[in-house]
């Protein structure tokens, strides 16, 4: 993706029309946290909704959960975080930059210089990821909990509390959106890695012996989700986990990729065959039997486990530079994010010709007809011209515009964002062809 822009660009974009701010910003910021501005947060709700129809609503073997971000410490002894969930890390002894030792260049290491200022390095030591704090008045060992660094062990621990509630027959998967903390040693590239983040996790319980054909399954319905989505298949890829890469539960991972102009081909979802460890580790450590009996063979088994998992922000990220594009239009730049209509964060913005006051009563009141039916934005500052690109930026798919020819005939332009075509259309029916173009999201 050479031909893409720099990380910076969208960084830019990102800040100048709402998407995403830098958190706390005014205090000069905290690396790995960002807040999403009134563009970015309707995007992005917008993609959790795509996934949780995709999941859950348009499935009936899937439910949903909710589940406490702080949850009995014991949870992550069992799964193995709070003895493994570690990356290695060294120090610079002269600027005290702290770096993961996997980012490092070999050059790097085999001398054992801080590629910011080329001091010395201290050893390579594992750093734990996770975030530690304490509950209850008094912060002693006896209080230490973590904010989760996933959410999957909570779909793990309720397994029984949905098997029994809904009366569900393998298969069937559990299904959730929330945030995540990652206590990373050098976040960066934007939200591509975060401290804190909002994951997408679905855990797929199936019979042993199933498990594989049913990793397959969720792999190909995982890539098309991404495809549906409006990404581009060409800056997609499915990679393999070495046996060297598989986490300790992995049977088999697989990635999908996209083809990022900062850091080429990198993960935005992974699909895991977990096999039965983590319900396992946690009948071991709770005491509890988290079993399933099979009633055609009347045996009781402990499921094997898919996983497809994903985090919101890389989605965000993944769909934004995918959608961006610019092109020349009439001797003039234009920058336009070729965006889903579903995922764009205005689906309809209403722009008189002019400030003229002739125009503004009309025109408010078209913004009042449509803002019930659709995300709406109102804009009038400076020329038609100027409205129209910045609307293009950020992504919105129609334009309807209010102009003198409509205090006679009741008609308005739409303007469509791709093709920058135009069509007159009465006001009465405008709701209607609208919804038509938009697909009805």
């Amino acid at each position: 993706m050479s031909d893409k822009p720099s990380m910076d660009t969208f960084v830019s974009l990102c800040k100048r029309r709402g998407f995403i701010f830098q958190s706390s910003e005014i205090y000069g910021g905290i690396g790995g946290f960002w807040d999403y501005g009134p563009l970015g947060v309707e995007m992005k709700n917008s993609i959790k909704q795509n996934w949780w129809r995709a999941m859950v609503q348009h499935r009936d073997d899937v439910v949903g959960l909710d589940a406490a971000i702080i949850m009995n410490p014991r949870v992550w002894v069992a799964s193995g975080h709070v003895e493994t969930f570690a990356d290695p890390m060294v120090d610079c002894k002269d600027c005290k930059r702290r770096f993961r030792t996997d980012d490092l260049t070999p050059n790097d290491m085999g001398e054992l210089r801080c590629p910011e200022c080329g001091g010395e390095l201290t050893d390579s030591r594992m750093f734990n990821l996770m975030f530690k704090t304490y509950v209850g008045p008094v912060a002693d060992e006896a209080s230490v909990v973590y904010l989760r660094p996933e959410t999957a062990q909570a779909m793990f621990v309720n397994f029984d509390n949905v098997l029994t509630t809904t009366r569900r027959k393998l298969p069937f998967g559990i299904a959730q959106i929330g945030r995540s903390f990652r206590n990373e040693i050098t976040p960066g590239n934007f939200i591509f890695r975060d401290r804190e983040f909002e994951q997408m996790e679905m855990e797929y319980f199936v019979m042993p012996g199933t498990d594989e054909d049913w990793h397959d399954r969720w792999i190909e319905e995982r890539f098309n989700w991404w495809l549906n989505l409006g990404v581009r298949k060409e800056n997609l890829q499915i990679r393999e986990h070495t046996k060297e890469e598989l986490s300790h539960y992995s049977k088999r991972t697989v990635d999908i990729e996209y083809d990022f102009p900062f850091a080429g081909f990198a993960e935005i979802e992974g699909i895991a065959n977990r096999t039965n460890f983590d319900l396992k580790q946690h009948e071991q450590h709770a005491g509890r039997t988290l079993q399933y009996f099979d009633e055609p063979s009347g045996e009781h088994v402990v499921p094997y486990v898919i996983e497809p998992a994903m985090g919101v922000d890389r989605c965000f990220l993944t769909v934004l530079i995918d959608a961006y594009a610019e092109e020349e239009v009439k001797g003039e730049k234009r920058v336009v994010l070729r965006l889903k209509p579903e995922l764009a964060p205005v689906k309809i913005a209403v722009l008189p010709l002019s400030r003229n006051e002739q125009l503004a009563p009309t025109a408010r009141k078209v913004w009042d007809l449509l803002r019930p039916h659709f995300m709406t934005q109102f804009d009038d500052a400076q020329s038609i011209g100027r409205r129209y690109r910045r609307q293009d930026e950020i992504g919105t798919p129609f334009c309807v515009t209010v102009d003198f020819d409509t205090l006679e005939d009741e008609a308005v332009t739409i303007r469509d964002r791709d093709e920058m075509t135009q069509d007159r259309v009465p006001i009465a029916n405008l709701v209607t062809a609208l919804r038509e173009k938009l697909g009805g999201c």
